[in-house]
């Protein structure tokens, strides 16, 4: 199955398990409170392409939003692993405020003053609305606290953790 139908397939499973079967509007779910809301904007976000355990991996595990052991390799920059999401006070976002979630969110600025990698889509993502960040940030705290930790961002000679790399054939990277 690629990528894209296996996005798809999980962001409708994920719609019908918040009792969404993908025709309900944005007033409907806004109006099952904003923890609702939430996870509906977290299962169409796919935020578990990425942030599941075993993402990137041929064996994805369950461990919903506890983050990757398997990271990915962005020339230049370095190795990141998605973290986890859950509110674990050490190994996830727990000692986030829902302020600061939302602000790393919209401006990809982590409380610790760490930008998020580029390959997580905070430049779309800031233009949420208001209820919309806040809802994600009510909700991400609602999820069971996961003690899943992942590495720290590193460069290819300190890597603890399996990754992927990704590279483009010379003939799609010359001039």
């Amino acid at each position: 199955m690629g990528r894209g139908l296996a996005a798809s397939a999980l962001a409708l499973l994920a719609l019908t398990a918040c009792g969404n079967d993908g025709r309900g509007s944005a007033a409907a779910q806004a109006a099952d409170g904003p923890v609702e809301r939430g996870r509906y904007l977290v299962a169409i976000m796919d935020c578990v392409g990425c942030h599941n355990k075993g993402a990137f991996s041929p064996k994805p595990e369950n461990g919903f939003l506890q983050g990757s052991p398997v990271g990915f390799s962005l020339p230049n920059l370095g190795i990141f692993w998605p973290p986890n999401l859950t509110p674990h006070p050490d190994a996830g976002i727990g000692r986030w405020s829902e302020a600061e979630i939302v602000t790393a969110l919209r401006t990809g600025m982590r409380p610790d003053g760490r930008q998020l990698a580029p390959v997580m889509p905070w430049k779309a993502y800031r233009n949420l609305s208001d209820a919309d960040a806040q809802a994600i940030a009510a909700y991400l705290k609602t999820l069971p606290a996961s003690p899943n930790r992942v590495p720290a961002p590193a460069q290819p000679e300190t890597a603890t953790a399996p990754y992927v790399a990704v590279t483009a054939p010379p003939s799609l990277t010359s001039n």
